[in-house]
């Protein structure tokens, strides 16, 4: 259906059309049918301006058949006098002239109609339309002998063009911030949907990374276990151990290989600079909705008093990511969740705090302990517990250092905050 409409012939059909009905309602401000406002040259100019890929030549010759031949054979089918065929088509030739005219006139700023200022793009077409009605003037004393010499109808022909011009490109303007802003908010949200899928992917790597390490260390102790076995005349068991150090070792391979084109994209994501307020901005803005899915009623406070550009805007994604979504499921029902991000000295603290259930004293020491959870579902079954374990490392990696404390006060009942070297996250700006 898309491929349809975007024909040219269709295209050209549906200017053509609309224009030619438009153009029927219309009103005479001097006596005769010498001169009429009507809409087709306002609903002309207007396709003319959103259809700026179109051949103008083309919509001009469209239109002007569409015009002539529908006012001849509304001439036949509603005679007012007796109907006279070549009278028909001599009177409304004229009109038909004055888009051909338009559409010429138009065709000099056709590749420059968004370059050109809002106000000059009046004049000319205001110009442009006060240029086509004096040809059609002039087109109608030619064939049929009008009389053209009456001052009011050239006052008209001024005013309407001027009034025509600017109202229709002030139209056509505001289309075109509206279509611009529509276009701005799908690619925010597909940018938004990239930083998501981004920020979790990083995690999935960072994992792959550290197992990659595990995986060539167990290996290099099977082998020398294989080893040992050998040596104690153990050939049976050598061998079957020398059989997992091979396959231990194929699965390091095929990691590698994993990561290694994992790793080519982030390469590329690295010269994408993200500052930190946007960093917060999507961070925030997804666990809304996180929020509103588990159907709890969440504030989000948040103060960001510095800002900067950063190529780790993907692991900070990460660790935002983690932190809000834990502050989410602590809250039962309703609360609120504090995110605040300044720079002290030459460090950059980030902060995040909730009005949740909090964690005993007792579990200070092992809030980043892989495994460790206190979330429970429904059924009883204990989250994975690995988000804090991730958030850590993460935080190391960027040679930063996390701390768990309760907050003085009696407004939130937890608090998470990390702080980094502000040049390891300028890093490439």
């Amino acid at each position: 259906m898309y491929a349809f409409f975007r024909n040219e012939k269709i295209q050209l059909l549906a200017v053509a059309l609309g224009t030619a009905a438009a153009g029927e309602f219309k009103i005479n401000p001097v006596p005769g049918d010498l001169f009429r406002i009507a809409l087709g040259g306002s609903t002309f100019l207007l396709f003319l301006l959103l259809m700026n890929r179109l051949s103008y030549i083309k919509a001009g010759l469209w239109t002007a058949v569409a015009v002539i031949g529908i006012r001849t054979l509304l001439d036949f089918l509603f005679p007012v006098q007796s109907f006279d065929w070549l009278e028909s088509l001599r009177t409304h030739t004229s009109s038909g002239l004055y888009y051909l005219v338009f559409a010429c006139g138009m065709l000099t700023v056709q590749r420059r109609i968004h370059q050109i200022n809002l106000l000059l793009l009046g004049v000319i077409c205001a110009c442009i339309d006060i240029g086509s009605n004096t040809t059609e003037m002039l087109a109608r004393w030619l064939l049929g002998g009008s009389d053209i010499s009456n001052l009011a109808t050239w006052g008209y022909i001024v005013l309407v063009g001027g009034v025509r011009g600017f109202f229709m490109t002030g139209l056509y303007s505001s289309i075109a911030v509206s279509q611009i802003r529509a276009l701005n908010i799908e690619q925010n949200k597909r940018m938004e949907q990239m930083l998501a899928i981004s920020s979790g992917l990083y995690g999935e790597v960072f994992y792959l990374h550290k197992s990659m390490d595990t995986i060539e260390r167990v290996t290099g102790n099977s082998y020398r276990l294989y080893a040992d076995l050998k040596r104690e005349g153990l050939d049976e068991f050598g061998k079957r151990q020398l059989g997992i150090t091979q396959e231990m070792h194929e699965v390091k391979k095929d990691s590698q290989r994993i990561a290694a084109g994992l790793l080519k994209l982030f390469d590329q994501e690295s010269k994408v600079l993200l500052s930190l307020k946007e960093v917060v901005h999507y961070s925030v803005r997804g666990n809304r909705k996180y929020a509103l899915m588990l159907n709890k009623q969440i504030v989000f406070d948040v103060r960001v008093y510095t800002d900067y550009a950063t190529p780790q805007h993907l692991p900070l994604l990460s660790l935002l990511n983690n932190l809000l979504a834990n502050a989410v499921e602590a809250i039962e029902g309703a609360g609120a969740i504090g995110l605040e991000v300044r720079v002290e000295g030459d460090r950059t603290w980030i902060t995040v705090t909730d009005t949740g259930r909090g964690i005993s004293i007792k579990d200070r020491d092992h809030v980043f302990d892989p495994g460790f959870t206190t979330k429970f579902g429904d059924s009883g079954v204990a989250a994975t517990g690995i988000g804090l374990s991730h958030v850590h490392d993460i935080v190391h990696e960027l040679g930063g250092a996390i701390r768990w404390f309760q907050p003085e006060g009696e407004v939130w009942s937890t608090a998470f905050e990390a702080n980094f070297p502000t040049d390891q996250l300028k890093k490439g700006e």
